[in-house]
């Protein structure tokens, strides 16, 4: 069940017309893309999405899951906004109810175990050695954690384990941590233990109806058989503009601290065949990532120019990432930005700050010079 729906506030104009998951990443995909190839690359053929904010365009892009090989009459994607449920007209009301709402559709996939994932973060995981480890430990409730910064760890859900990897104790954003294992809001669930525990919490009027808040201090709380699975590869939840413009970053090099175009464990998308990238005469690049379809005749410096982006003559873009269909008209400069897509820098416009702070346009906005 993979969670869809967030409207990602803190990214500011960049999702003011689309839900997070759909937000661009990294030249050609988008954010969805990496829990759907994961599941694809951990042969998990049952999905269903959860969507909610502005579903319409990623209810476009995943379409049957064709092309994260996904599409199956064995299973398959199913996109399950709430208007769609039994209640009907109902938006969700937190992580556990929008999986309550769908109870119905979970039981008709008659499983044994319950995969629970974030649309929304960037990461690498084989889920079958998730749930080896779950099977292993008999557990009720498996939640994959990693090990944060200390300075970071009052952020998340923080987790304590005894040696056995047992949990022992949860804490929602604990000012003083006593650990810094934190909760990647990724969980596998015996299934016939979920319904019960959706079940008695939906019928809580006192409950928030979330994961983090309710369902797993409730099972701490009962004695049930909770565990950990560390995790210790690449993983970020790119929540605001400064995180979501330093991961993008990261990709940049030539040790990116992502691979996102490794062919062992792919990460695929839906985006349709375009040119190759073209670099104009004129044009000059170093250190960058340029999708297909881009065209280049300025210079552009340490920065990702994503599907039918555009630089025109003379152009100068340093440090920013052009979502898709952007466009640097002739004589422009950019600096530490982000655009949304089709969003336009008319000519001769300068945007963008010198000072390390990022700036953002949105999707379709024209910035004319002198604005």
């Amino acid at each position: 069940m993979l969670l869809a729906g967030g409207q990602g506030s803190r990214l500011g104009v960049l999702t003011s017309d689309i839900a997070k998951p759909a937000v661009s990443f990294g030249g050609k995909f988008r954010i969805i893309d990496f829990a759907l190839s994961n599941c694809a690359n951990s042969d998990i053929n049952t999905v269903g999405v959860l969507t909610q904010y502005r579903p319409y365009l990623l209810h476009s892009y995943i379409g049957t899951g064709e092309a994260w090989n996904l599409a199956s009459n064995d299973g398959g994607v199913s996109i399950l906004p709430p208007f769609a449920t039994q209640t009907g007209g109902t938006w969700y009301e937190g992580t556990a109810d929008a999986v309550t709402q769908n109870l119905d559709y979970l039981r008709q996939q008659d499983p044994e175990y319950v995969l629970i994932l974030s649309g929304d973060q960037l990461y690498r995981m084989d889920y079958q050695e998730m749930l080896q480890t779950h099977i292993d430990h008999d557990a009720d409730l498996t939640i994959a954690v990693k090990p944060v910064p200390w300075e970071d760890a009052s952020r998340f859900g923080i987790l304590t384990a005894d040696s056995n990897g047992r949990i022992t104790r949860f804490t929602e954003k604990p000012k003083e941590p006593e650990s810094n294992l934190a909760s990647m809001g990724i969980y596998i669930f015996r299934a016939d233990v979920l319904f019960a525990e959706l079940e008695e919490d939906a019928a809580n009027p006192d409950s928030s109806h979330d994961f983090g808040s309710d369902i797993i201090p409730k099972m701490l709380a009962a004695q049930n058989r909770l565990f950990t699975y560390e995790f210790n590869g690449f993983w970020r939840d790119v929540g605001t503009v400064a995180s979501y413009h330093e991961t993008s970053m990261d990709l940049l090099g030539p040790e990116p601290a992502f691979d996102i175009y490794s062919e062992k464990f792919p990460i695929m998308s839906n985006a349709s065949t375009r040119p190759p990238a073209f670099v104009g005469p004129e044009g000059t690049v170093d250190d960058c990532l340029l999708a297909n379809g881009t065209q280049v005749h300025g210079t552009v410096k340490h920065s990702i120019i994503s599907t039918d982006a555009y630089v025109g003559a003379n152009a100068t873009v340093t440090d920013s990432v052009l979502l898709p269909g952007a466009r640097v008209e002739a004589g422009a400069t950019l600096v530490n930005t982000i655009m949304g897509e089709g969003a336009i820098i008319d000519d001769g416009a300068t945007y963008g700050q010198t000072d390390g702070k990022i700036s953002t346009v949105g999707g379709g906005v024209v910035v004319r010079k002198g604005a």
